[in-house]
């Protein structure tokens, strides 16, 4: 099996919805799919619609927040230029690539549904059966992709993201543009959720969705398995 090659897009805004508060990625979504996919032997290069440096979420580099992989990370100078030097996405020729994976945090919310790049990128994956996962607010980037028929890519499916109970947990609903997990159902999606902060990915064909940053390495590892499939096959 050739070395697979993964896509790994993080968000290029640093605000989202009317929040007063500066957000970005989530370190853990990141990271952690970036070492799962590393340590299998996969190839990952990051990238974001603006290409650059991508804002972090302040909040995702407390104590609280930091993982086995964050901590690693923290140590690996060469991981840290990497994610400081993001490729853009219009400077990417998708047919290179194996897999995508969406991180989250707040900042995908205002990006990833409008940016034609990442729809463009969906849609194409998909309909290649190519695995397209994201975590958390990732799912953002399925917000305005179409399937072969025009409808909606999560029509008929099932999925998971950031629940409507985690965002009234943690207070943001008043801030977000949006509830991605009402959004996705009314684009025809059904929830597959679990408890508050739970881990949780769901696989509905090439489609991988995770519920929150506990379900980050699950859905590199989801990737991993499809890749073996269908090198298999």
């Amino acid at each position: 099996m050739k070395t697979p090659r993964i896509l790994l897009i993080v968000t290029s805004s640093s605000t989202m919805g009317t929040a007063p508060e500066p957000t970005g990625y989530w370190l853990e979504e990141v990271v952690a799919p970036y070492y799962a996919l590393r340590d299998s032997r996969c190839e990952v290069t990051i990238a974001s619609p603006l290409g650059g440096t991508p804002p972090c979420d302040p909040k995702s580099l407390a104590e609280d927040a930091q993982t086995a992989s964050t901590r690693r990370y923290h140590a690996d100078s060469k991981a840290q230029m990497a994610l400081r030097n993001s490729i853009c996405l219009r400077d990417i020729n998708f047919a290179e690539f194996d897999a995508a994976f969406f991180a989250g945090g707040h900042g995908t919310m205002d990006d990833l549904p409008h940016d034609a790049r990442v729809t463009q990128l969906v849609e194409q994956f998909l309909r290649e059966g190519k695995p397209v996962a994201s975590v958390c607010h990732g799912p953002a980037c399925l917000v305005s992709a179409k399937n072969a028929k025009g409808e909606s890519v999560v029509k008929g499916k099932r999925f998971t993201c950031f629940t409507n109970a985690e965002e009234d947990h943690i207070g943001v609903t008043p801030y977000v543009p949006f509830m991605l997990e009402s959004r996705l159902q009314e684009l025809g999606g059904t929830p597959q959720n679990k408890g508050l902060f739970e881990a949780n990915v769901v696989i509905d064909g090439a489609l991988i969705t995770g519920q929150n940053p506990a379900s980050s390495i699950g859905c590199a590892e989801a990737i991993i398995y499809q890749l073996r499939q269908n090198a298999a096959a």
